[in-house]
Parts: structure tokens; C-alpha cells; sequence
């Protein structure tokens, strides 16, 4: 060391050595850890250094007296032990287990910036500065609105560690990106003519002749009906697939408006296995594929799944459905990817179809499990006919009062 300088009567110091060059190094002794602290202060002027240092140990001596650790933790380690609180969650009924898969994906991403063998005492605020930048530059395809969720996990799992004493700041600065609305609330789904071929499509792909045996007829069939069943019911991923038999309260044939026969389906989603943690009725059409899918599956308890036969692990049974996906996608011709169509899209094509037939949105609010406010920002805009038809509409008075009319023109 050469060009020493003591900070508060020697509890750390400022130096700087034939490595550093002119730049000043930060030093202190931690005998509750004992280890020292040594980090670069960034810069050549010696009274900037002092100032910087006073500031680190003053930061650092606060960390020790609360019982935060300064070494130790590496951010693998951290993520993990993030990950088995989020599984307490799960297992108590906070939080759904598809939660507990997504925020292990967001935190994935985190490794491919920081070595998840660096220790957490090595990260400062801004490490993650440019974390969006480095996103898009390894993946021009990802989304703002996915990078923003992933930052929002990342410094979850920071506060997280801060409350247990086992990282020194609480959040990570990051860089603040301009973000479309439009690009954030936009919910890719079918039109209507693309619907219609997937339907077709389901009959061939789950038909004998294309599978190779009778144990992949079987799983294409329980394919086809969860596809029919997620476009009817407008469940949300995470709740079909955690969806029991004792949880289909009844199945009845009703007449529609146009005296048509029609077979309702009763669920009683729980919340336990709901976004929002609370439990809602659903009453949709699509009765008669429960009543299918019920018959195939031959003997069933209350406590079984309805899309059981797929069901191995959590983690096997999420590659299958979604091998099934890509493999129907191709089928069609569809660019599922490019367009993010995914199996949450068959409930957005249900909800554009519910307000496309005029349903009152506060009704599909509570059959959704939402608000009405989310289905007005996420879900009226999307079909241009519907816009159209507001604009044809137009009124008169007559002797009766106001009418309504639609323009033939």
C-alpha cells in the first residue's frame, strides 16, 4: 500500500498500490465476520475519496449493527432460498404454484448477467443498471413488459434478502425505459376464421389415424377438450390445469335465445388455485366436453384433475401440454412465437367472443375472476368490427321515447 489515509481514527482506510494505479481502494476490518471489506472507490481525487469512504463505512457499520451479513451469500444461494419461501406460499395457498415456475423464469434470466456464484456483497445498487439493454441484446424478441415484470422479481427477491439480513440494499436502480401502453395491455388471441381451423384442426390431430398409438390418441383427445374447455370457460391457465372433478358443481342443457339446445357447465374455481386468491363461480357453455372428457376418463374422484392422465410432475406435464401446443401451431401454420399465441390466448379469444356478443363487461369481469376497469383496457379495444358497430349505431325520438337504431348504409 502507498498513499495511505486513515478514516474515523483508523476503523477503515483509504490506499492506493501498484495495482490500482492512481485510482483509491477502500479497506476495513469486519471482526464479526473476520474479513475485510475492500472495495475500489472509482476515483483518483483524494478528497472525493475520503468523502466516499466515510460514506461506505458509516453504510457498512449500519449493515453490521442490524444484523445484516456483509460476506457469505452467493446470489445462487439467494435465489434459492427465495424460491423455498415462495414454495411455503404455494403450499399454504398465497400464491399458485404456475407462480412459484414464473418467478424461478424471471430469476433465470438473472444468471445471465451475474455468475450465480458472485457473492451478494459484491453487488451495489446500480449493477443491474443497464439490465433491459442487455435483454433486448440477447434476446431482440423479448418484450418491455416481460423485462419489467422480471426487474419487478428480481427486486422482490432483493427485499427479501434485505429483510433477512442477507443482502445491504434493498433495491436494484434500474434503468428507466419508455414502455407503449398499447405494447403492455395488447393480448394476442385468434380471430375468429383462426378459431375456426383450430377446431377443424383439433379433430385430425386427435383422431387415431395421426397418433401412433392409443396412449397418445388418449392424451390428444384430453388435448383437444382443454382446448375447447379454456375458450368456453375463460379459466386462466393456472386454474385449469389445477381444476378437480369435485370442483364441476353440475352440467345441465339450456336453451339459448334462439331456442337452440346449449349444455352449461357449474365450476366453483377455489381460491386456493385462483390468480386473485378468491373464489368465483363460473357458470359457461362447453358442458358437453366435461361431460366427454368425464366418460373417457372412466372411474374419477372429487379429488382427482380434470386434466389428470397428463399429469406427471408439475414440470413434465407443462412440457407435454406445451409440446402439444407447438406441435398444433405448426399444424396450422401459425408462427406462435412471433405472435405469442399461447394457451392463456384461448381465454383472451374468450372474452373478446363474450364482448363481441354483446355480454355486459361487468358480467365477464366476475366470470373471469377480474375487474371490469382490466376488461375495459385489455380486451374492448381489440376487435375493429366492435368499434364499427359503435359508430353505426344512432338514435331517434319517437312518440315512445329514444330508440336505438343501426345503420343499413
Amino acid at each position: 500500500m502507498k498513499d495511505e489515509h486513515q478514516i474515523f481514527e483508523g476503523a477503515a482506510k483509504i490506499y492506493r498500490n501498484e495495482a490500482s494505479g492512481d485510482v483509491w481502494q477502500f479497506r476495513m476490518w469486519v471482526s464479526e465476520e473476520k474479513k475485510y471489506v475492500r472495495r475500489t472507490l472509482k476515483t483518483r481525487d483524494r478528497e472525493s475519496a475520503i468523502e466516499l469512504a466515510r460514506t461506505m463505512y458509516l453504510e457498512i457499520y449500519s449493515d453490521i449493527k442490524t444484523g445484516r451479513k456483509i460476506f457469505g451469500i452467493t446470489i445462487g444461494e439467494l435465489v434459492e432460498k427465495y424460491i423455498e419461501w415462495r414454495k411455503e406460499d404455494a403450499a399454504i395457498g398465497n400464491i399458485t404454484h404456475e407462480r412459484v415456475s414464473t418467478i424461478r423464469s424471471h430469476l433465470s434470466h438473472l444468471f445471465e448477467i451475474k455468475d450465480k456464484r458472485l457473492k451478494v456483497s459484491e453487488l451495489e445498487r446500480t449493477s443491474l443498471y443497464d439490465y433491459a439493454n442487455f435483454r433486448k441484446l440477447t434476446n431482440p424478441t423479448v418484450r418491455d413488459s416481460t423485462i419489467v415484470n422480471e426487474q419487478s422479481t428480481i427486486n422482490h427477491l432483493m427485499k427479501f434478502g434485505f429483510r433477512k439480513g442477507l443482502t445491504h440494499f434493498e433495491t436494484f436502480d434500474f434503468r428507466k425505459r419508455k414502455i407503449d401502453r398499447d405494447a403492455v395491455i395488447r393480448r394476442d388471441t385468434f380471430s375468429l376464421d383462426e378459431y375456426d381451423k383450430l377446431v377443424n384442426y383439433m379433430r385430425q390431430y386427435a383422431s387415431k389415424k395421426a397418433s401412433k398409438s392409443d396412449e397418445v390418441c388418449n392424451e390428444r383427445l384430453l388435448i383437444r377438450d382443454c382446448v375447447l374447455i379454456a375458450s368456453n370457460t375463460m379459466l386462466r391457465v393456472g386454474e385449469l390445469w389445477q381444476l378437480r372433478w369435485g370442483d364441476i358443481q353440475s352440467i345441465e342443457q339450456i336453451g339459448d335465445d334462439d331456442g337452440s339446445k346449449m349444455t352449461l357447465v357449474t365450476i366453483w374455481v377455489r381460491a386456493e388455485i385462483s390468480k386473485t386468491r378468491r373464489s368465483r363461480k363460473v357458470i359457461s357453455r362447453g358442458g358437453e366436453y366435461f361431460m366427454r372428457l368425464r366418460k373417457r376418463s372412466g372411474e374419477v374422484s372429487d379429488d382427482d384433475y380434470v386434466f389428470g392422465p397428463i399429469s406427471g410432475s408439475s414440470h413434465s406435464a407443462n412440457e407435454k401440454r406445451y409440446g402439444h401446443w407447438k406441435a398444433i401451431m405448426a399444424g396450422l401454420g401459425i408462427d406462435y412465437k412471433k405472435r405469442n399465441l399461447t394457451w392463456y390466448s384461448l381465454r383472451h379469444f374468450g372474452i373478446t367472443c363474450r364482448i363481441r356478443a354483446g355480454v355486459n363487461l361487468s358480467e365477464i369481469a366476475k366470470i373471469a375472476g377480474t375487474s371490469t376497469t382490466y376488461i375495459e383496457s385489455h380486451y374492448g379495444h381489440i376487435d375493429d368490427q366492435m368499434l364499427k358497430s359503435a359508430a353505426l349505431k344512432n338514435f331517434k325520438i319517437t312518440k315512445d321515447g329514444l330508440r336505438i337504431t343501426t345503420s343499413t348504409h
